[in-house]
């Protein structure tokens, strides 16, 4: 007879058939988490003595800036600075701790390089005073400034700690708001506090950032900088100087996006934007020229695509791309600018957002990293 639940037997219970995995099993087959993907570039003066401290973080900033000490200061009295950079590969930050000085970026020093990016300066203690075009803007916390490396700048820091960030004006090129920046601007208006919300946020994650979020964190940042440059808050210099900034913008945003080309002249520059030469000269007389410029940025672009592992084009190739029509010519151009031959270029490689600990004897010789960085950002 058949079980019934009078004899103790329960009926047989039918087996489900499951029609999704199970949580655990998704779990087992997900991606581990990518490792971050910046290691910081740290300098710092404290471990030497005190007498070799301010001459060493002179040479360290050397590609970007002049630094000098306040009247009275003696050079044996110790420099301790500290210098941690971060690179994005679009976009370098900047932390900085400091004590009181000067510092100049003069028209030497735009002739003798040609970086010219947008400089972003959180300070979050400390002053500085700063002058370009003989206006001058106060920096301190709760403020937000921005000027051009671009255009000779003076001024003075007392002692300081801040958070910079460097963006190439390539993030600009498809945005008119950039023809309206004021250069050597506070930003004041409402959005102030949500930008140095934004920008604290962002240096408090950067030992975790992936390299997917790399991308993203750049063209956040660089949207944040559009929508405060739009804003009408901020301070501006003399109509004249702002007028000279904007169309400096639209020859550099020309110049770029026709690197390659062999009719890059001043010419055609000239022509296609309705400038005269003598104007066009004028505007980058303090960079040395604009034919100066034009050959600094080329050579820049050729050293990164020389320096990048993943390019196997010919030594050839990568001048003919970036505008040199001889061989010889680019060869002793580029060994002139770097000190390095094109060739040897490729074995000085490094990966994009690695860097090492800067140590007395990296900064005493010829090869600056943070120098390095800041040559080829935006290329």
């Amino acid at each position: 007879m058949p079980d019934s639940p009078q004899n103790g037997h329960s009926p047989p219970v039918p087996v489900e058939r499951r029609r999704w995995p199970r949580s655990s099993d998704t779990a087992q087959e997900a991606s581990p988490p990518l490792p971050p993907a910046l290691e910081p570039l740290r300098f710092s003066t404290r471990g030497l003595p005190l007498s070799d401290q301010f001459a060493a973080w002179q040479a360290y900033l050397a590609p970007l800036i002049d630094i000098r000490l306040p009247d009275g200061a003696s050079d044996d009295a110790g420099f301790p600075a500290d210098h941690t950079a971060w690179n994005l590969g679009g976009m370098l930050v900047v932390q900085q701790s400091v004590p009181a000085h000067s510092y100049v970026r003069s028209a030497a020093k735009l002739r003798s390089n040609s970086i010219d990016h947008w400089h972003v300066v959180l300070l979050r203690s400390g002053r500085s005073w700063t002058e370009v075009d003989g206006k001058v803007s106060e920096g301190g916390p709760g403020k937000v400034e921005l000027r051009s490396l671009g255009h000779p700048f003076r001024g003075r820091a007392t002692d300081s700690q801040s958070l910079s960030f460097y963006l190439p004006r390539e993030l600009f090129l498809d945005t008119t708001a950039v023809n309206d920046i004021k250069n050597n601007m506070v930003f004041s208006d409402t959005y102030i506090n949500l930008l140095i919300d934004y920008l604290g946020s962002l240096e408090a994650k950067l030992a975790s950032m992936t390299a997917p979020d790399l991308p993203r964190v750049v063209q956040t940042t660089r949207d944040m900088l559009v929508t405060c440059l739009s804003s009408p808050a901020g301070s501006s210099g003399p109509e004249k100087a702002q007028s000279n900034l904007a169309l400096m913008e639209r020859v550099r945003r020309f110049v770029q996006q026709n690197l390659g080309s062999q009719n890059l002249t001043p010419d055609t520059i000239s022509r296609e934007l309705g400038i005269s030469r003598t104007r066009l000269y004028q505007l980058f007389e303090s960079s040395g020229g604009v034919l100066h410029y034009i050959q600094k940025r080329r050579l820049f672009s050729a050293h990164v695509a020389l320096s990048d592992t993943v390019n196997r084009q010919q030594i050839l190739e990568i001048a003919t791309a970036v505008g040199f029509t001889s061989a010889a010519h680019f060869s002793r151009a580029f060994s002139k600018e770097f000190g390095y031959t094109p060739r040897e270029a490729r074995n000085v490689a490094a990966p994009a957002f690695l860097a090492r600990t800067v140590s007395s004897v990296d900064v005493k010789d010829s090869s600056n990293p943070f120098g390095n960085w800041l040559n080829s950002l935006g290329h």
